[in-house]
């Protein structure tokens, strides 16, 4: 983790995740409730709260958190995809409003292959298969391992309905 936290706020942040490796959100949160007030908005200390909510399935949280990592770190893209992978899944959320959040960020991180990736699953789980297949070949040209990305495609069964046109690739 690259981050300015001093100890002993590191440890814990390294100790969540450490427990989130470990596929275990509990003891991640446990850890994370260590750390000082004055860093729980640092944005290296959101990503880890915005997994350990991912990891429990708790979107609500998760969007909030989302949310915050776009306000304190704009020009970091994992908030903007994060917060829409959170929207996405919450209660009144829906893949509509996940693809308004993430859209300006595809301008705004022309480089980031995961934006247009995801925004070509929400594009084709909105039956706009013209713009999701557009969206794909983007992320593929920013993505520069193309194999690689025709195979996590294949397995993504938001991209289900592109799966004989990627095959073709």
């Amino acid at each position: 983790m690259t981050t300015n936290l001093e100890p002993p706020d590191i440890h814990h942040a390294n100790a969540a995740i450490g427990w989130l490796e470990l596929n275990n959100h509990v003891e991640a949160g446990n850890e994370i409730a260590r750390i000082s007030e004055a860093n729980l908005m640092h944005p290296d200390v959101l990503e880890i709260r915005w997994s350990i909510c991912a990891q429990g399935k708790s979107w609500n949280a998760a969007a909030e958190i989302g949310k915050s990592l776009v306000d304190v770190a704009p020009n970091r893209a994992s908030g903007w995809v994060h917060r829409a992978y959170a929207v996405r899944r919450m209660r009144g959320g829906g893949i509509e409003r996940a693809e308004e959040l993430l859209l300006p960020a595809l301008a705004r991180f022309p480089k980031d292959p995961l934006i247009a990736y995801n925004l070509a699953c929400y594009a084709a789980q909105l039956g706009n298969l013209d713009q999701a297949w557009e969206r794909f070949q983007l992320a593929m040209k920013k993505e520069g391992a193309v194999d690689e990305i025709k195979a996590r495609a294949l397995e993504d069964t938001d991209l289900e309905p592109l799966w004989e046109r990627i095959r073709k690739l």
